[in-house]
């Protein structure tokens, strides 16, 4: 039985712009297994955002395919795709996304909440003191540094035990010590819970602690390195 979680063949975008058309991502394909950690890097404008979003499903690309969790995304509706998202990924973001009005307890309990878990306070409390932050649970995101409301979005992100972890510039706001141990979080988690773990970033140290890297140019696959 196939091992492979998330798919790509032959993906492309193309967007319309004052001169006709603009190509942000050109022909690329790709296949991760479950508990691979993948890097994209390259530099701004290369197509990383958009082939994040494009292997997320938070958007269609203009030709090829992804699959993820066994189902082909271009084939689902926005609702159907919404729910495979809900399913088997999670995210982390660069700009955190906590809800300000709930505390670092309640910002981990949401999505678990809403999956209607009734284990929901239990594993926010277990995974946020799994990210040191036991005595912060009633702390809102205000009164937390930059540091730990990363720490916040990574439990959140980990709460529903997804089968792929998107995380767009994870360290990209944090200070160099912080960003080593957030980075260090990710990839303990990552090896613990056999979640498959794609990071865009700049961060090229960051980028090496991945078991496979790929470099986008343009919109092409430029260098593609695993072991």
């Amino acid at each position: 039985m196939s091992t492979s979680i998330l798919t790509a063949q032959n993906l492309s975008k193309v967007v319309p712009c004052a001169e006709g058309e603009l190509t942000i991502l050109d022909d690329l394909s790709l296949v991760l297994n479950r508990g691979d950690s993948l890097a994209i890097v390259g530099t701004s404008g290369s197509g990383k955002s958009t082939l994040l979003g494009l292997l997320a499903g938070l958007d269609l690309p203009s030709a090829g395919e992804v699959t993820l969790a066994g189902r082909n995304l271009g084939a689902l509706d926005e609702d159907q795709r919404a729910r495979v998202r809900a399913e088997h990924t999670g995210f982390v973001f660069q700009s955190f996304q906590l809800l300000d009005n709930l505390n670092a307890l309640e910002n981990v309990m949401l999505p678990l909440e809403l999956e209607g878990r009734r284990d929901a306070r239990a594993r926010a409390t277990e995974l946020l003191g799994r990210v040191g932050l036991g005595e912060r649970l009633s702390h809102s995101p205000r009164h937390l540094s930059g540091g730990e409301q990363q720490r916040v979005a990574i439990a959140r992100a980990f709460a529903a035990e997804p089968d792929v972890l998107f995380a767009d510039e994870p360290t990209g706001n944090l200070d160099s010590q912080t960003g080593e141990r957030i980075s260090n979080l990710l990839f303990e988690l990552n090896q613990e819970r056999g979640t498959t773990l794609v990071l865009v970033t700049h961060d090229e140290r960051l980028a090496h602690r991945c078991r496979r890297l790929i470099r986008l140019e343009g919109g092409r696959l430029v260098d593609h390195v695993e072991p």
